[in-house]
C-alpha cells in the first residue's frame, strides 16, 4: 500500500525578533527599523559632525591584540570587582536617557537584564521610571548618575533618594555644562511623547513646564572642582566622575577626594573633535597611577574591544546604545541577549590571547609599533 509523504505543519510559533542577531550591532538593525526615526537618531546621534562618534568606535580598529598561546584556558574567569561591587564581568550598562522611547517597560527592563547577567546597572537622572522604581525592579548592584542643576536642592534631593533606594555609588556627569548641538534632533524637531519624561526630575518638584529635553537648560554651568567637595558633603556614597579626556583633569579628580573616573566623551554626544576614549584611557590610567577607580566608555561593541580597554588599564568598561538597542528590539530579553554577547565574546577574546582570568590581562597584550 502506498503512502503518500507526511505533511508538515507550519509552526504558529512566531520566532524571537533576535534569534537571528549574530552580534550586538544586528540588534541596531531591528532597533532601527522598530523605533522612529527621530527617537531612533536621539540614541544613535552624535554632536555637529559626529567626528567624535565615528573616532569612539573608530579607535578600536587601531590597536591590535599581541596574544600569547600554550596557556591552559579551558576554564575563563570573567568576573571582577571595583570599588567593592562583584560583577559576572567588567561590562556595565552606562546611564542613558529616556528608555521608554525603545520599550515601554524602559529602565525597569534594563534594570532587570543587568540584574540577569549578574552586572551593574548606572541608572540616569534623565530615567523615564523613578530611581525608586529602578531600585525596586533590580536584583543587581545599581549606580546612580546626577546631574547638578542651578537649584543644588534638585541634586540634594536625587542624593538623598538615591541613599535611601540603596544605590551603591554617584556618578557626577563633569563634560555637559552646556548641551552639546545634536543636529539630527534639530533636523527631526525632536519632542517626547507624551507621558515621557525625566521621572526623577518630576518626583523632585522640578518645574517640567518645559519639555524634558529643554530642562537641561538649567544645567549649572558655574561648576568648578568645588562641586566635587560639596558633593562629598552631601553623601557618604562613593563618587565617580564621568567625563574626564584629560590627564590633568584625572590627576585633579584624585586631589579632590573621587574614588573613580570614567574616561568618556559623553558618545560623542557633546564636544565634537574630542578625542576618542580608548586613546585618552592610558594617560588617565597612569595620571590616576592607581589612586582611583579607572573605567570607560564610548565605542564598546565587541569582546575584542572589551579586552583592548581592560589592557589598556580600564576595570571595566560601560556600554549605552548596544543595551538600548536590544531593548528596542526585545525588551528585557534584547538587553540580556546583548550582555550575554558581550560576556561569550570576552571569553573567547581572553581565550584566543591565553588570558584565564580577568587579572592575567596587562598593557603587555597591546602590540607596539
Amino acid at each position: 500500500m502506498n503512502r503518500s509523504p507526511r505533511r508538515t505543519l507550519p509552526s504558529t510559533h512566531s520566532p524571537s525578533p533576535i534569534a537571528s542577531c549574530a552580534n550586538v550591532l544586528d540588534f541596531e538593525a531591528i532597533a532601527r527599523s522598530r523605533m522612529e526615526r527621530a527617537f531612533y537618531d536621539y540614541y544613535a546621534g552624535g554632536a555637529e559632525d559626529e567626528v567624535t562618534l565615528a573616532a569612539n568606535r573608530g579607535a578600536f580598529a587601531e590597536v591590535f591584540l599581541r596574544p600569547r598561546v600554550l596557556v591552559d584556558v579551558s576554564r575563563i574567569e570573567t568576573s571582577t570587582t571595583f570599588l567593592g561591587i562583584s560583577v559576572s564581568m567588567p561590562v556595565v550598562i552606562a546611564p542613558t536617557a529616556f528608555h521608554r522611547l525603545a520599550h515601554p517597560d524602559g529602565e525597569l527592563a534594563t534594570a532587570k537584564a543587568a540584574g540577569g547577567a549578574r552586572t551593574l546597572m548606572v541608572a540616569s537622572t534623565g530615567s523615564t521610571y523613578t530611581l525608586e522604581e529602578i531600585a525596586r525592579a533590580a536584583s543587581g548592584p545599581l549606580w546612580f548618575q546626577l546631574y547638578v542643576y542651578k537649584d543644588r536642592s534638585l541634586a540634594r534631593n536625587l542624593i538623598q533618594r538615591a541613599e535611601r533606594a540603596g544605590y551603591k555609588a554617584l556618578c557626577l556627569t563633569v563634560d555637559t555644562p552646556r548641551l552639546g548641538s545634536r543636529e539630527r534632533d534639530v533636523r527631526n524637531q525632536l519632542v517626547l511623547p507624551p507621558g515621557i519624561e525625566m521621572r526623577n526630575l518630576v518626583e523632585a518638584g522640578f518645574d517640567m513646564s518645559e519639555t524634558s529635553l529643554l530642562a537641561h537648560r538649567q544645567l549649572d554651568c558655574s561648576l568648578t572642582w568645588d562641586a566635587v567637595a560639596w558633593l562629598r558633603s552631601e553623601t557618604k556614597l562613593p563618587i565617580l566622575l564621568k567625563g574626564i579626556l584629560a590627564a590633568e583633569d584625572a590627576a585633579l579628580a584624585v586631589q579632590h577626594g573621587a574614588d573613580g573616573v570614567i574616561v568618556s566623551n559623553h558618545g560623542g554626544r557633546q564636544l565634537d573633535g574630542a578625542e576618542a576614549t580608548l586613546r585618552a584611557l592610558p594617560r588617565v590610567v597612569d595620571a590616576v597611577a592607581g589612586r582611583a577607580e579607572v573605567l570607560m566608555d564610548g565605542g564598546v561593541r565587541r569582546g575584542t574591544d572589551v579586552l583592548k580597554a581592560l589592557a589598556l588599564g580600564a576595570r571595566a568598561v560601560l556600554v549605552g546604545r548596544p543595551c538600548l538597542w536590544g531593548l528596542a528590539a526585545a525588551g528585557e530579553e534584547g538587553v540580556a541577549r546583548v550582555l550575554e554577547m558581550f560576556r561569550q565574546e570576552l571569553m573567547l577574546a581572553m581565550a584566543l590571547c591565553g588570558c584565564p582570568e580577568i587579572g592575567a590581562v596587562d598593557r603587555s597584550l597591546i602590540a607596539s609599533d
